[in-house]
């Protein structure tokens, strides 16, 4: 978001809260045509979508209501943010890994 819409946004609407990325959730003044304030988040650093944790997610398309307001607490089985890795060195390729069994196993009659 470039730092003119930054200032823009931040006087047209009022800041609800903030994740544990520093990502900034905010709710604008006017209404939309179906009668819901917009909704809409400021990245802190590079803008990806998949920093919004589901929690928030679910705040921005209008999916519950409540502010989410300890969204650091995390479940057991919930694992830690990983940002999107294709197209980096790190992406995933299976012609890397060095444990490969065959694929395909010919049948014998």
């Amino acid at each position: 978001m470039s730092l003119v819409n930054k200032l823009i946004a931040k006087l047209f609407s009022k800041k609800i809260g903030q994740d544990e990325f520093g990502n900034e959730y905010r709710v604008g003044y006017v209404k939309s045509y179906l009668g819901h304030n917009k909704r809409f988040v400021i990245y802190n650093g590079i803008d990806l979508s998949s920093k919004v944790p589901p929690v928030w997610h679910s705040w921005l398309h209008y999916l519950i209501d409540e502010i989410p307001v300890n969204s650091t607490k995390k479940m057991r089985w919930e694992k830690d943010y990983r940002p999107n890795l294709t197209g980096t060195k790190h992406a995933y390729d299976p012609s890397k890994l060095s444990d490969r069994s065959p694929v395909y196993n010919r049948w014998e009659t």
